[in-house]
């Protein structure tokens, strides 16, 4: 493993996507470059973005790694006090506000991960001395490197009746195939890579693991980079559809993917294994090592930017509608803050009630975390709703497939007519009725010149995007 250079930049992430690329599969063909994809590149742009941010943010984002001195992601720091812990979470909101929380498995979500298993290094130790040093060697990798991580984490769905032993075909779900000197072969799927527009995987151990004798093959943790001979990934369809981003503005933005993870007797070394053939401690290892609550920590993080995401949505579309007076409204919106005042609490008490763990590290309080993360896929699909109610009919324009290069010119004319609020003063005052003939003309004659130049623009070619 080489030495590394610390914390990267966008273009170091590109290069290395189209150097070393992974075999990704999307509609029955395998891609040969992510970085141009019309599926995947808004995504691998926006990846890019989140490591030029970090630059830009240094004394949030990044810290002096103990081994090298060079800066390296704050979000593989090991905290050993409550203000290191809370140093975290401010660095992981700087790329959490970025997306809005809409790409929900950015890399710093198994740097926490990654950060977990190393520290709990001892407890892998105690089935074999080389998986805890593995973990702490390919966690220092990642670090100095600034690698970005996918992972899987369950068997592919089939008959959820019997384990993944008595299937029709033992090799659905992963499985270890062989054991050699120098390593593993491991064949069959897993679910589900999150960000497969990356440059290596993690295989947790799965969590739903019962019989000690026929579940032995599918109990592993190992990492291996995402080129390795033998391993693809195969993609649902994409959320991008090549429209522009004014048209489709998450979607053109923040696709991550998400693939099934195809192992075709893939050579795992033995230096990239963490956990083998080991039940129970496969079903202990995120809550020993504290994995899964460094991992909720950031999941916690990103629920409050979309919250405010959602909150800030939801604030100009009153504003620009002018429907701020009515109570219903208030009363929605006020369902939303509260929704992120819950979010912005649990994380305050999380790290509030942080104490050093067993292996010395600062870990959250776990229980204001797993109800947010509980809680949370509860309060999102309504605040959707809620989106849905204060547009109306409103939205049905904006989700006409034709019209997207005429749309600007509509919300110009539109914002042309809309009466001011207090929170909007760029929004003319629509002239009222004793408004004489000629002011009325006269009120807002640029914003309707506007549109109908970019309508022509839009309609003879010119990108809006």
């Amino acid at each position: 493993m080489s030495a590394g250079s610390g914390a990267r930049r966008g273009e170091q992430v590109l290069q290395r996507l189209r150097e070393r690329p992974p075999a990704i599969w999307y509609r029955g063909e395998l891609i040969k470059d992510v970085t141009t994809h019309p599926a995947l590149r808004g995504g691998v742009q926006t990846l890019a973005r989140l490591y030029d941010l970090q630059w830009k943010n240094p004394e949030v984002s990044l810290y002096d790694s103990p081994r090298s001195g060079r800066k390296v992601a704050r979000s593989f720091m090991m905290p050993k006090t409550r203000d290191e812990l809370v140093s975290i979470s401010r660095a992981m909101k700087v790329w959490e506000d970025y997306t809005h929380g809409m790409m929900g498995r950015v890399p710093d979500y198994i740097n926490r991960a990654m950060t977990g298993y190393a520290a709990g290094a001892q407890f892998l130790a105690e089935a074999d001395p080389r998986f805890g040093e593995n973990a702490i060697h390919y966690y220092e990798y990642l670090r100095e490197n600034d690698l970005c991580l996918t992972h899987t984490l369950i068997p592919p769905q089939a008959n959820r009746a019997v384990s993944s032993a008595k299937q029709a075909d033992p090799f659905l779900a992963a499985r270890v195939k062989e054991e050699t000197d120098g390593g593993i072969i491991i064949r069959g799927c897993r679910m589900l890579a999150t960000l497969p527009i990356s440059d290596e995987i993690m295989v947790f151990p799965s969590t739903l693991l019962k019989n000690p004798e026929e579940d032995a093959p599918y109990a592993f943790g190992f990492s291996i980079p995402n080129d390795t001979p033998g391993l693809r990934f195969i993609c649902r369809e994409s959320f991008d559809y090549g429209r522009s981003h004014f048209d489709h503005p998450l979607g053109s933005r923040y696709e991550e993917m998400d693939a099934v993870v195809i192992f075709d007797d893939v050579f795992v070394p033995w230096e990239n294994v963490v956990l083998y053939r080991d039940i129970k401690r496969c079903n202990e290892a995120y809550a020993r090592t504290g994995a899964v609550v460094h991992m909720t920590h950031q999941v916690v993080v990103k629920n409050i930017a979309k919250c405010e995401f959602m909150l800030g949505l939801a604030s100009l579309m009153v504003n620009s509608i002018g429907a701020e007076v009515f109570q219903h409204i208030h009363e929605k919106l006020a369902e939303i803050w509260v929704n992120l005042e819950t979010m912005k609490a649990f994380l305050r008490a999380a790290e509030a009630d942080a104490q050093l763990d067993e292996w010395g590290i600062m870990r959250p309080a776990w229980n204001p975390l797993d109800a947010a993360r509980n809680l949370f896929p509860r309060l999102y699909p309504r605040m959707v709703e809620i989106l849905q109610q204060i547009g109306g009919s409103g939205l049905v324009p904006a989700m006409l497939s034709n019209c997207g290069k005429y749309r600007l010119a509509m919300l110009l004319i539109a914002c042309a007519t809309i009466r001011p609020t207090t929170h909007a003063p760029a929004i003319q005052r629509a002239p009222s009725r004793t408004t004489s003939r000629t002011t009325r003309e006269t009120s807002a004659p640029s914003a309707r010149r506007i549109a109908i130049s970019l309508a022509r623009r839009t309609s003879a070619g010119a990108p809006l995007r």
